[in-house]
């Protein structure tokens, strides 16, 4: 394993071994899932359910798998075999013992659907996303921005100093043609990769799947089952609008951001930096890294994403509003280096509106600098993780 960058997680997930018999890792394929546990657990076997003879080990005789490993174990990929948890159940409740089972899974609707049904109460679980800004090495200044929104987050590009454009559309065809069809019998791949495609134009956009079924040549109901495909194999984020006791009539739909913003860049068509700099969506890319940035950090603390969006019917928007407690913290993203009064605009007509934001607001921003203006703390979108701890988020 050349890859050993040490992530931000790791306490939290030996802390979580400590107090439960089970610690369950959701996340995206290839966003070092495996390279955490057998880094963070080296002494601990290891099995990968994604090998076919191992797999059919474990469906043909999982008493007798199970046994082989009565220390404990990390199984990879436990969507592959869920019918384990059941008899994972019966150990931990037999051995009441911390650090058992070390589980991972790269879908997170049907990883997290069964382990509901069989290890409610036994598990912790957290969610591993790629390598967030703080844990790549070397990124300095704002100068590389345009340069990891071309490259995204995921750890092989990084460790391997891989041709993203490469790894991208291997990955995608992998994903496409390995984890949707374990998921859903789509009939049309070219026509769910054109999907795919018109998704990552409307990155940083309100969700309209009439829009996007008109686009795309198919049912509204499809858009539906597709959306929800690519949200379980976390290819797409949703991030749900605000509601309060506002009695403004509030947008009700979700905005739609990519886990990593490389992957979007790949499926727009850009090559090189050059490309990012120039692309009329890069305001929208630069936005996708920024809230996703916030969603790891949150994640990588072991917290839930506590994350929405606020616009309401006359056009007032804050990017980001992020739950404290009872109160509010909103910030606005913006990809321009320069700080105008427009940036703040929208924080300060939120904050007439909604009068629980005691801790001002937030600005990240394209540029370098770290400063605050008029309640207002403007951070560098490198700069996200100490805003957020300033504010206790």
């Amino acid at each position: 394993m050349s890859f050993m960058i040490d992530r931000t997680i790791e306490p939290v997930l030996t802390d979580l071994a400590g107090k439960y018999p089970i610690v369950t890792i959701t996340g995206p394929r290839q966003s070092g899932k495996t390279t955490l546990c057998r880094k963070v657990f080296p002494d601990m076997p290891y099995v990968n359910l994604e090998g076919p003879d191992t797999r059919q080990y474990a469906n043909d005789d999982p008493r007798g798998f199970l046994a082989r490993y009565a220390e404990g174990v990390i199984l990879d990929e436990i969507q592959r075999a869920p019918q384990l948890l059941s008899y994972i159940q019966t150990i931990v409740d037999e051995k009441q013992r911390p650090g058992l089972f070390i589980l991972t899974g790269s879908q997170q609707f049907e990883v997290l659907n069964t382990i509901s049904q069989s290890l409610a109460g036994r598990t912790a679980l957290l969610k591993l996303l790629p390598l967030s800004i703080r844990e790549i090495p070397g990124v300095k200044g704002i100068s590389s921005i345009d340069s990891l929104i071309l490259t995204g987050f995921y750890p092989r590009i990084h460790d391997q100093k891989l041709n993203p454009t490469q790894v991208l559309g291997d990955y995608l065809v992998t994903y496409v043609e390995r984890d949707i069809r374990q998921l859903s019998a789509i009939k049309d791949l070219g026509l769910f990769e054109k999907f795919v495609k018109l998704c990552a134009g409307r990155t940083g956009q309100i969700l309209n799947m009439h829009s996007l079924a008109s686009d795309v040549g198919v049912s509204h109901t499809t858009i539906r089952t597709w959306i929800s495909l690519l949200e379980a194999s976390y290819v797409i984020f949703l991030l749900p609008p605000w509601f309060s006791n506002i009695s403004k009539r509030l947008v009700k739909s979700p905005k739609l951001y990519f886990y990593d913003v490389g992957l979007a860049s790949y499926l727009l068509g850009l090559e090189n930096e050059l490309h990012v700099s120039r692309d009329p969506l890069r305001g929208n890319l630069f936005e996708n890294l920024a809230v996703i940035e916030v969603l790891k950090y949150r994640f990588n603390l072991g917290r839930h994403s506590n994350l929405n969006f606020y616009r309401d019917s006359s056009g007032n928007e804050v990017d980001l509003i992020i739950e404290v407690g009872p109160n509010v913290f909103p910030v606005e993203i913006k990809a321009g280096a320069t700080i105008t009064r427009d940036a703040i605009k929208g924080l300060k007509r939120f904050a007439t509106i909604f009068p629980r934001v005691p801790m001002g607001g937030g600005l990240i921003y394209g540029g370098n600098e770290t400063q605050t203006r008029q309640d207002v703390r403007i951070y560098p979108v490198t700069g996200i993780h100490d805003m957020l701890a300033s504010v206790g988020c």
